[in-house]
C-alpha cells in the first residue's frame, strides 16, 4: 500500500525567468537550497506556480531533471502532471521516466468541465496507469468544476494508490468532510495558505504553499506548531501573515510572491505571457507589511 510522503511544508515551486524571458537556472537553484536549508518538507514542481502552461516540453524535461539532480533524495519531490485529456495524462504516466519522483499532482481536468462520474473515471485511469503515488488536486477556482467530497473519498477508497489531496475548494465544510470519513492511508492537504492553519486544527497533515517560496522559515513554523497540536502559538504567526495571504494573489499568483523575491534578491521579477508582474500599488503594501512584521529581504 503506496503512503503518503508529502506532509508539513510543500513549497509550490516557482519558474525564475531572466529578462529574455528564458529560464533563470542559477536562480532556480539558489532558490530551492533556500527552501531546504529553511524547513521545506516537499518541493512541489511544475504547478500552476511554476507557470507551467507556459513552458515548453524542452523546458520541462529539463526543469524535472535539474530538480531531482540538485534534490538528491534530500526531500521528496512531487511533479504536477495533469490535464483534461485523460488519454494524454495516461500516455504521458506510461512514457515518462519518474526516476526521483516520489508523486504526482494531478488537477481536476479544466475547461471541458465534466460530470463527477466523469471526473471519477479521469482520475481512475490515472491511477491504473501512474508508476508512483497520486495525489488528487481540487481548485474549482481554476477549473470551473468542484470535485465532491463523496467522489474524492470514492477515488481514495477504490484505489490504494491515490494518497491524498491538496484542497484548494475554500469549502471548508467540504475539507472537514473528506477528513472525518477518509480513509486511513489517504491525507487531505492544504492548497491555501490562508486556510491551512484552520484546516491542520481538522485533520490536514500540511499546505503546499505559495509563500513558502519567500519565506519557508516562518511559514514552516507555524506549520509545525500547528502540526504538534501548540494552536495558540501557530495562530499567531497565521495572524501575522493574514494580510499578506491576501496581497500575494490579488494580482493573480505567482506574482505576488515573485515580487517578494525579486525584493529578496534571490530572482528577477520576470513572468512569461499572459501573466504580468504584480501593480507598483501591491508591491508597496506588500514591502510595507514585510517591514512592520521585521522580515528582513
Amino acid at each position: 500500500m503506496a503512503q503518503n510522503k508529502f506532509k508539513g511544508l510543500g513549497i509550490a515551486l516557482i519558474t525564475p525567468f531572466k529578462a529574455d524571458g528564458s529560464i533563470d537556472w542559477d536562480a532556480l537553484l539558489r532558490l530551492v537550497e533556500y527552501q531546504l536549508s529553511n524547513g521545506a518538507d516537499f518541493l512541489c514542481v511544475m504547478g500552476t506556480t511554476a507557470e507551467t502552461p507556459t513552458l515548453t516540453a524542452e523546458e520541462k524535461a529539463q526543469l524535472k531533471k535539474t530538480l531531482v539532480e540538485r534534490v538528491n533524495g534530500r526531500v521528496p519531490i512531487l511533479l504536477g502532471l495533469g490535464g483534461n485529456s485523460t488519454q494524454a495524462v495516461v500516455d504521458e504516466l506510461k512514457k515518462g521516466d519518474f526516476t526521483g519522483i516520489d508523486g504526482i499532482l494531478s488537477v481536476c481536468p479544466y475547461y471541458n468541465k465534466p460530470s463527477q462520474e466523469g471526473i471519477y473515471q479521469h482520475f481512475a485511469a490515472i491511477a491504473k496507469a501512474s508508476p508512483v503515488p497520486v495525489v488528487l488536486y481540487n481548485v474549482p477556482g481554476r477549473t470551473g468544476v468542484n470535485m465532491t467530497a463523496e467522489t474524492t473519498l470514492r477515488l481514495a477508497r477504490d484505489f490504494d494508490n491515490i494518497v491524498a489531496i491538496k484542497e484548494a475548494s475554500g469549502n471548508i465544510s467540504q475539507m472537514d468532510d473528506i477528513i472525518k470519513n477518509k480513509p486511513q492511508n489517504f491525507d487531505v492537504i492544504s492548497g491555501d495558505d490562508g486556510i491551512t492553519f484552520p484546516l491542520i486544527t481538522l485533520g490536514a497533515v500540511g499546505v503546499i504553499s505559495v509563500i513558502g517560496n519567500a519565506l519557508p522559515g516562518e511559514f514552516s513554523k507555524m506549520v509545525r506548531l500547528a502540526l504538534r497540536g501548540e494552536y495558540d502559538s501557530a495562530l499567531k504567526i497565521h495572524h501575522q501573515f493574514t494580510e499578506l495571504f491576501k496581497l500575494l494573489f490579488v494580482d493573480g499568483n505567482p506574482a505576488g510572491v515573485k515580487v517578494m523575491l525579486s525584493e529578496m534578491g534571490m530572482i528577477q521579477n520576470q513572468l512569461r505571457l499572459p501573466l504580468v508582474p504584480t501593480r507598483l500599488t501591491t508591491m508597496q503594501q506588500i514591502s510595507k507589511i514585510i517591514k512592520e512584521l521585521g522580515i528582513k529581504l
